[in-house]
Parts: structure tokens; C-alpha cells; sequence
């Protein structure tokens, strides 16, 4: 598809033109409208368009100089001009400068669509005549840029176990690098900001930006470096000669600033690069890895837009062994009396224990919250809560803690994933336990005239007897023959009311067979003999 970026201050031309077009016939798409000059180049950086069509006159640049500029961003790119204003000279100096096309204002479907027509033909001659002289050399740096990207991957996601010896002049000969003698040093450029803002699309456009400024920064400076996306983490592979290290620090720290300044494209997000320690041996650089991740992570703690380095990693495992144990044992308090305040009690305990402690690290910081999270699913499955897809619960707790910038957020989301399971668990687990128990019930009141038992009804509903009575006398607040007594001197009430059936012939109607026992029964419950009764309510 072509790609094309509509530029007018005008948010109804904008619109216009969006809507004027059969875009999809034409194997075009829209990526992206502007409404200044600034946006506008921006956009060529970050969205690399084909087309672009822009009003000559915006806020921002001189219309000649976007060209200008644009063209010097990408020097292929196809300019359409339109203007509320007739003036020949200026289209004379927009089409010195490269532009295919000066349409006038208001704008006709046909002449705009003549325009794009061209435009369309002489891409495709383009392209053709690429692929016919450029078809092999495109072809093998496609390939190339696949393998030494795969390296960068196998580094990063590999256990240092799994891991082979490395030969500097085999990876420079079989990935394509251009390793030497020196430092090698990994750095990881962390984005923090919500899922919504980072994925809706735009993570191509902040992962081709984010590139864009570290080449420009590190690239003179490095004998190779290399770059590969891991969903919001940038990781960066450097390699250069060691008298260069401070040189090095300083363009990294330089190539944070610019993404700082970089606010009206990245908007809402908070930068961090955490930086590795530098090795002298390829066969040590999974160490630059792991302190890169360290102090990346130590931004939980020291906070974000900021280059952060010799982190600490390990602190007293100890201590957060006993924490997590504490906290397995209120969590499991709380779900076995279904009590979802508790649960919440038992992550505000461990919130409260680790954001006092002064010497955690980021790394174990993010350890805790991970491990409560695993050890509440273990529990869910310990006793049989129906949660569906815990498998999708546990990747999107891990992707959006991802994106947490801060111990608190931590915390917060931790806390409002949890919330949500467990209220869904809870009310599958007492609807779990009304079934049976309303079939219980019913099995009494058809059946409360024969020797029923306990045991009897716990068989008919599926569950032990010992188990059966504590849910029963749970969920009806009293126990299996004080609910039993009650159907049954109730049903001796409608009896006494209603028949002329004697006492004794009421009393074995209703389930008993000693006629004392019964009377002294039907007292207790409704205050009067069965004879008193029926005098009184017949």
C-alpha cells in the first residue's frame, strides 16, 4: 500500500480530503493528518509516507521549506500542493523543489484524483525499476538485518547456561558484524506509560524515532552497535574502542535528553535508560544484559526520565522469603472465608512492608509483587476457585505491569487485578455452594416425613458429611436438624390448622415416632402444645 499524510490547518480539509477519495482502490492508505509544518515533518520521520499532501501555507514552516526539509528526511517522497491562492511564481519554485502536483483550492475530486493517478504510475515505474536492479542487494539486507538482530535476541533471551562459547571473527563473519578489540556494553531504553497509549498502534512509530535518535547519537561512536524491540524496552547493543567509554556515557545520556525534549510525539510517555556494565569479553556480555535490566528496574524505586546505572540486584532474600510467607498465609485466611476485603488486607501488608524497607531494589521490588501474584493463582487452584483463562490473567498482569513506572503503581495494579479475580471467584464459589445447598433443601422438604439423616442428604448433594454440615450451618446460619426440625414442625402447623388428624397421626405424618418428644418439640418451636395450637388457629 501506498502510504499518504494529509497536512492542512484546516481540520474540514483535512477531512475533506480523507473523504473525497476511494483510497483503498487506488492501493493507498491514509497514515496520518497533520495540521502544522512541525507535525507534518514529523511525521515524514516517523511514518516514512509516500505521498504527502499539504496546504501551502500552515503554521510552522514556509511551505517551500517542508518541502525542503521533507525531502531531506526522505528524499523520495511525492508532494501535492494545494493553495486558496492562484500564485504562479511560488509554483513555479514548489515544483523546483520536487513537487508532483499545485492543486488549488476548493479542491476537485477529479483534478485531486488525476494528480494521485500519476503520482500512483510513476511509483510503480519506481519500484519496478528497483526491483529489476536492486532486487538481490534489498533481498540480502533484509536477510542481514534478520540475523544480526537474531544474535542481539539469543543474548538477551537466552540462559547464559544455553549459551555457547562466542567467537568474536565467527559473529562478525556469519551475523554480519564488525566486531573489534574493545568494550562491549549493553543499555536498555525503557517506555513507561499506560497499554492503551503505548499499543494503540503507535508503538512502530516510537520504536522507529526511538532508533532514528540512538544511531544518530552512538553510531560514528561505536565500530558496530545493534538495536531489537522487546514490546516497551529498546535494547542496545554497543560495541567500540574502551578509551571511548566516558565519550560513549555521555552521547547515551544525550540521546535520553533528546527523547525528553521529543514530548509532542511521545506524549504521555516517561523515558528511562538503564546501562549496563561494560565488558572487555563477547563471552561476557550477558552480564551487561542483566545489569542493564537492573537498572532499568531500579526506576520503580529512584523514579523515571532519567539514565540510571550500577544498580543494586540482590538484597536479603531472606527477609522477602518470610514476608511472602506471611502473606501466603493471610491471603489463604482470606479466600477460605471468601472475604475479598482481606484479601486486599493481605496485599496492603506486604505494600507496607516493602516500601519501608530502604535498602530493596527495584529488582526485588518487582520480584515481590510477581511472586504474590503467582503464589494468589496457586492458592485459586489450591482450593478449586473457578476463574476462567488464568492463563489470560497472568499475561495481561505481565504485560501491564510491564508499564508500571513506580512502586505504588506496582501495588496498584497488583491490587486492582486481584480485586477483580478474586470478586469474580468469590461469587462463583457461593454460587458453587447455593446449588447444592438449595438442593439440600429441597431434598428435606420432600423427604422430611421419612428417618432422613445427614449423611443421607451430604451422599444426594456430592459431598462428605463433616464437610456438608459446616457449609450448611455456613450458608442457612443454623445447622442440618435444627433445619429439619423447623420443615418439619412448620408442615405439623398446616396440619393442625387444616385437617382434623390427630396429634399422634400429625406427629408420625411429620417424620417422629415418640408423640412426648414431638409435643415437647412442637413447644419449643411455636411456644404451645399441638392441641393449644389448633385451638387457637383452626
Amino acid at each position: 500500500m501506498i502510504k499518504v499524510v494529509i497536512a492542512d490547518d484546516e481540520e474540514k480539509v483535512c477531512q475533506l480530503i480523507c473523504s473525497l477519495i476511494d483510497w483503498k482502490a487506488l492501493e493507498m492508505e491514509i497514515v496520518g493528518v497533520a495540521h502544522n509544518s512541525i507535525e507534518a515533518l514529523e511525521l515524514i520521520q516517523s511514518l516514512q509516507p509516500d505521498i504527502m499532501i499539504t496546504d501551502i501555507r500552515m503554521p510552522g514552516y514556509d511551505g517551500l521549506e517542508l518541502i525542503n526539509r521533507g525531502k531531506q528526511i526522505k528524499n523520495d517522497i511525492d508532494f501535492i500542493i494545494i493553495s486558496g491562492y492562484s500564485h504562479f511564481e511560488y509554483a513555479q519554485s514548489a515544483i523546483k523543489y520536487g513537487v508532483s502536483d499545485y492543486l488549488l483550492k476548493p479542491i476537485k475530486k477529479n483534478e485531486l484524483l488525476a494528480s494521485l493517478n500519476k503520482i500512483c504510475e510513476k511509483q510503480r515505474l519506481r519500484t519496478e525499476q528497483l526491483t529489476r536492479e536492486e532486487r538481490l542487494k534489498i533481498r540480502l539486507q533484509n536477510d542481514i538485518d534478520k540475523l544480526r538482530s537474531g544474535f542481539l535476541t539469543e543474548i538477551l533471551f537466552k540462559k547464559a547456561t544455553d549459551q555457547e562459547e562466542l567467537d568474536m571473527s565467527k559473529c562478525n563473519e556469519s551475523y554480519h558484524f564488525n566486531f573489534q578489540s574493545g568494550c562491549f556494553q549493553v543499555f536498555i531504553i525503557k517506555m513507561d506509560c499506560s497499554y492503551e497509549d503505548l499499543f494503540k498502534s503507535s508503538i512502530k512509530i516510537f520504536e522507529n524515532r526511538i532508533s532514528q535518535i540512538m544511531r544518530l547519537f552512538l553510531k560514528e561512536e561505536c565500530y558496530d552497535m545493534e538495536i531489537c524491540f522487546q514490546n516497551s524496552r529498546t535494547y542496545c547493543l554497543l560495541n567500540y574502542d574502551g578509551d571511548n567509554k566516558k565519550r560513549i556515557r555521555k552521547q547515551i545520556k544525550a540521546s535520553l535528553d533528546e527523547l525528553l525534549v521529543q514530548n509532542s510525539i511521545f506524549n504521555k510517555i516517561q523515558f528511562t535508560i538503564g546501562l549496563g556494565i561494560a565488558v572487555d569479553n563477547i563471552n561476557d556480555l550477558r552480564k551487561s544484559v542483566i545489569t542493564a535490566e537492573a537498572a532499568m528496574e531500579q526506576r520503580l524505586i529512584e523514579g523515571t526520565n532519567k539514565l540510571i546505572e550500577n544498580a543494586p540486584f540482590q538484597g536479603n532474600n531472606t527477609e522477602n522469603d518470610v514476608l511472602l510467607s506471611e502473606f501466603t498465609k493471610n491471603m489463604e485466611a482470606a479466600l477460605e472465608f471468601l472475604d475479598p476485603y482481606g484479601v486486599l488486607e493481605s496485599i496492603d501488608y506486604i505494600q507496607n512492608k516493602v516500601l519501608n524497607n530502604p535498602n530493596i531494589s527495584g529488582h526485588e521490588l518487582l520480584n515481590v509483587v510477581k511472586e504474590a501474584f503467582n503464589i494468589y493463582l496457586m492458592l485459586l487452584r489450591k482450593h478449586q476457585f473457578n476463574v476462567e483463562n488464568q492463563d489470560i490473567l497472568l499475561d495481561s498482569f505481565s504485560l501491564n505491569i510491564e508499564l508500571c513506572s513506580s512502586a505504588s503503581q506496582l501495588f496498584d495494579h497488583l491490587k486492582s487485578i486481584i480485586s477483580d479475580s478474586v470478586n469474580s471467584a468469590i461469587e462463583n464459589r457461593r454460587q458453587a455452594y447455593i446449588k447444592p445447598i438449595r438442593e439440600a433443601k429441597q431434598y428435606i422438604q420432600q423427604n422430611y416425613m421419612k428417618p432422613i439423616t445427614l449423611k443421607e442428604v451430604s451422599n444426594y448433594v456430592g459431598f462428605n458429611d463433616s464437610y456438608f454440615s459446616s457449609l450448611f450451618k455456613k450458608e442457612c446460619g443454623i445447622n442440618f436438624l435444627e433445619y429439619l426440625s423447623e420443615v418439619r414442625m412448620n408442615k405439623a402447623k398446616e396440619l393442625l390448622k387444616e385437617t382434623n388428624l390427630s396429634v399422634a397421626c400429625i406427629c408420625e405424618a411429620v417424620g417422629y415416632n415418640d408423640l412426648k418428644h414431638f409435643i415437647k418439640l412442637f413447644k419449643k418451636y411455636s411456644g404451645l402444645k399441638p392441641n393449644e395450637f389448633r385451638k387457637l388457629y383452626s
